[in-house]
């Protein structure tokens, strides 16, 4: 196995096998969450995957134990809008989106590998691949709304093709966070591995020397085939929880009737309350922003996904609940933010230009 890059300590490390190519997330102190660095490599090492008739396939992975991509670095944004550089953010989560739509519309498959931390950028990444290797120590959620922001990275658009009814709406409005199977139970990964035959399978992949088809899709069906020994068979279902999920939120657009409907409920207590406990710690604004961007991306395509979730961030950039929920979750870590507006029902109609 070869290393294409030979810096001192590069944040994106790139290795090639006999026919593969490995890039890993390499900024384990940050989770290994991307800057606009990283992502500027990862669509260098793309470019020669996908030029490179040798390479069949990309296998991406983090180093450290804890995760394998954490997200987008939200503080270089934050600081970029403090400096007054809405521009310089906005280039930033373009890039980001580019490199993420590029993954999804990939010549050839793409492996992840989520160990560990799985949010943002990383839902992204794993979300765009054709293989989704979660293990027990997996941790998938999209906490963005808590911070001031909302489920991005087209997650509004292709969450309607993995997930179950009402789901959707429910990861992105409450944060909810999936561990191990439940990871594959729920969409965002598509396998599961036990953690200690990680590392097996991970070699045999770096040293994968069967041929493949040149298409992308049949190519994945047979990497599908050949890793099938390392795969846990029987993830356990949850229907009481997919009912009341599809129940409460599937095709809903207002917060307030979501709420109000909750009240009423008499079912799923325990996760009426787990839902009241974390709407009343988000912002108000980001969950307006999130379940309209639901709504309107529904059975859209990617592409345009992208491009209404990016009109989005121009505005929730220019609004002070994302500079807030950094600084009070992120920074300070006092853990109170103060939103403006500071409740649902106080959030107007949104100036959103989709």
């Amino acid at each position: 196995m070869n290393d294409i890059n030979d810096g001192a300590g590069p944040e994106v490390l790139i290795r090639t096998g006999p026919g593969m190519m490995s890039i890993l997330l390499n900024r384990p102190r940050a989770l290994n969450s991307l800057n606009i660095e990283m992502i500027r490599s990862i669509q260098k090492a793309l470019n020669e995957a996908e030029t490179e008739k040798r390479f069949r396939f990309v296998l991406f992975y983090g180093t450290g134990e804890k995760g394998f991509c954490a997200g987008g670095d939200v503080k270089a944004l934050a600081r970029a809008i403090r400096e007054k550089s809405v521009l310089r953010a906005d280039l930033i989560l373009k890039e980001e989106y580019d490199l993420l739509l590029r993954i999804h519309r990939f010549s050839k498959p793409v492996i992840a590998l989520c160990d560990g931390i799985t949010m943002g950028a990383g839902l992204g990444l794993a979300a765009a691949s054709d293989i989704a290797v979660a293990t027990e120590r997996t941790r998938m959620a999209m906490p963005e709304t808590r911070i001031g922001f909302f489920p991005d990275v087209g997650s509004t658009g292709w969450m309607f093709t993995k997930c179950p009814p009402g789901y959707p709406e429910y990861l992105g409005l409450t944060g909810y966070e999936m561990e191990g199977e439940e990871t594959v139970r729920v969409g965002f990964a598509s396998h599961l591995t036990p953690l200690n035959r990680l590392p097996e399978l991970k070699n045999m992949l770096e040293g994968y020397a069967t041929r493949l088809p040149r298409q992308r899709v049949p190519a994945a069906k047979e990497l599908v085939r050949a890793l099938d020994p390392f795969f846990v068979k029987k993830i356990a279902a949850k229907p009481d929880m997919d009912d009341w999920v599809a129940a409460y939120f599937q095709g809903k657009d207002s917060l307030v009737e979501i709420i109000e409907s909750l009240r009423q409920c008499s079912i799923q207590i325990r996760l009426c309350n787990q839902v009241f406990e974390r709407l009343a710690e988000r912002s108000p604004t980001s969950l307006a922003v999130t379940l309209k961007l639901l709504r309107h991306n529904e059975n859209r395509p990617l592409e345009e996904v992208f491009q209404t979730e990016l009109a989005a961030v121009r505005f929730i950039l220019n609004h002070p609940d994302y500079v807030e929920g950094v600084r009070a979750r992120l920074e300070d870590k006092d853990d109170s933010p103060r939103w403006q507006p500071e409740t649902i029902e106080a959030v107007g109609d949104l100036d959103l230009k989709f």
